[in-house]
């Protein structure tokens, strides 16, 4: 059965929440933090498909010590802005991270049960350490007691689009963040 063709809305009807510059100013004081943390090691970037993977990209330019990534889908929210609740891995990492220095990178923490399944998945390879990042945290929608360890922006309990996140596989070009609008999810 076809999925309901959803209403496009103007990415540039939606509100602005952080602006390029905001981002770019945001990110890389990230990577000067990350760089500080892992001085003299390397670090391998584990992000999470799809939306994390502008974030990524940024991120790993603002670190200024050796990184490589790798990536890792998951599946817990379908074509809306509802979560499931339930978490299905989709795509695995493709080389071992075992003995080595990990940051897990996402674009949102919001449930937490994405990145609470992550986290064990993670563990469960052996790294030598592991940490997550996140563009945007949303602590009011928190069903597990996680947190990142290194954050963007906290924001309020509201659906965003643009910068890699989406909704209905739209809007990931968008370059700044945007609000979308309540009455249209």
């Amino acid at each position: 059965m076809a999925q309901p063709t959803l209403p496009f809305v103007p990415a540039s009807t939606c509100e602005v929440l952080f602006s390029v510059d905001e981002i770019r100013d945001k990110v890389a004081s990230i990577g000067r933090h990350i760089t500080e943390d892992y001085q003299g090691k390397s670090v391998v970037l584990v992000g999470v498909l799809k939306g994390a993977a502008i974030f990524l990209a940024d991120l790993a330019r603002a670190i200024e010590v050796d990184n490589t990534f790798d990536f890792v889908a998951v599946s817990s929210y379908g074509k809306g802005q509802t979560t499931t609740g339930a978490v299905k891995l989709i795509k695995d990492l493709d080389t071992s991270i075992e003995g080595k220095h990990v940051i897990l990178v996402e674009d949102i923490l919001d449930t937490g049960l994405t990145l609470s399944y992550l986290r064990k998945m993670m563990l469960q390879h052996k790294p030598a350490s592991l940490k997550i990042a996140t563009c945007l945290d949303k602590p009011d929608r928190r069903l597990v007691p996680i947190e990142a360890d290194y954050v963007c922006f906290k924001i309020p309990n509201r659906f965003v689009i643009g910068y890699g996140m989406d909704y209905a596989e739209q809007y990931r070009n968008v370059a700044d963040i945007r609000l979308f609008p309540e009455d249209k999810a």
